[in-house]
């Protein structure tokens, strides 16, 4: 993966070993993205996860030491298994926090599928880094996860 960034959007291009089905269900399942979801070392204790349009969605995100906190957000477009968007926040957002678009683009290679994520814009650099270091941590987890099954 070559994460890329500016100041206003992230764009990532990953290849995972499954059909873009697989991948798909990965991040519109909720039972299954429970199981990868956030940076290492978080889990996902609760969420509210139904992709359709319009939709809105809550994940509860726990860190391996302090206070859980929550993200939010409505599915723009469901499209399976090709293309997944949705608005994501952080609920008590920092004051550099906006809401952003994230877009998932699902590319598939017959025995692999290629993910490529976007997302912004963002206030500032440092938060979009943050959300590059996570997303990163993220694909790695999903990678891992898919390879178990």
């Amino acid at each position: 993966m070559v994460p890329q960034s500016d100041e206003q959007s992230i764009e990532m291009n990953r290849v995972l070993p499954a059909a873009a089905a697989v991948v798909f269900a990965a991040f519109s399942d909720p039972d299954k993205l429970a199981k990868w979801w956030g940076p290492q070392g978080f889990t996902v204790p609760s969420l509210e996860f139904d992709p359709h349009v319009g939709a809105s969605y809550r994940i509860e995100m726990q860190p391996s030491q302090g206070d859980p906190f929550y993200l939010t957000g409505e599915f723009r477009e469901v499209d399976p298994p090709v293309r997944l968007a949705f608005t994501f926040v952080y609920e008590d957002p920092n004051p550099d926090d906006v809401e952003t678009l994230v877009e998932l683009l699902f590319r598939d290679l017959g025995e692999s599928t290629e993910v490529t994520y976007t997302q912004g814009p963002f206030k500032t650099a440092a938060r979009g880094a943050l959300h590059r270091d996570g997303w990163t941590d993220s694909f790695d987890k999903l990678e891992q996860f898919i390879s178990k099954r």
